[in-house]
């Protein structure tokens, strides 16, 4: 009998702000910015989704570890020189056993270790498109569901 095992999204978030057009662009105006507008996105499609997200970014030079929950989303901070590739390939080899996970980067390197470590790999446009997929659905969604006035 298969046991449920939670899953989880861990997405490479320095990797996906490079990655959309939307996102580098508004990074070039605010870093800050494009973080929250990518923790945005990830939080409605959360909300809908099976999948707990865990969205990673490097830490800096200064840069404490940490960690910030927000719904449904885990955000990760990096220790100081720690890049989220480093934490993203700890995190799957500690956890690939236990949980589902799925790993959102463009990342070469990343995606083999996570492949060969028996997660799944998505790239940041599969990303992209999942999240606009989710988006459209809950727009239908309220579409239908509206009350006519």
């Amino acid at each position: 009998m298969d046991t449920f095992r939670p899953s989880f999204l861990l997405v490479d978030g320095n990797n996906v702000l490079h990655a959309w057009e939307d996102l580098r662009s508004l990074r070039l105006r605010s870093a800050d910015l494009a973080r929250r507008e990518l923790i945005r996105q990830l939080t409605d499609w959360s909300d809908d989704a099976e999948d707990r997200v865990v969205l990673v970014f490097d830490g800096g030079i200064r840069a404490p570890r940490d960690e910030q929950r927000d719904r449904r989303i885990q955000t990760i901070h990096g220790g100081p020189g720690e890049t989220a590739d480093a934490v993203i390939e700890r995190l799957v080899l500690k956890y690939a056993g236990s949980y589902r996970l799925a790993v959102a980067t463009g990342d070469r390197a990343v995606l083999d270790l996570v492949a060969a470590a028996g997660a799944e790999t998505i790239s940041c446009d599969l990303l992209k498109a999942r999240l606009e997929a989710g988006a459209r659905n809950r727009a239908d969604w309220l579409r239908r569901h509206r009350r006519k006035e």
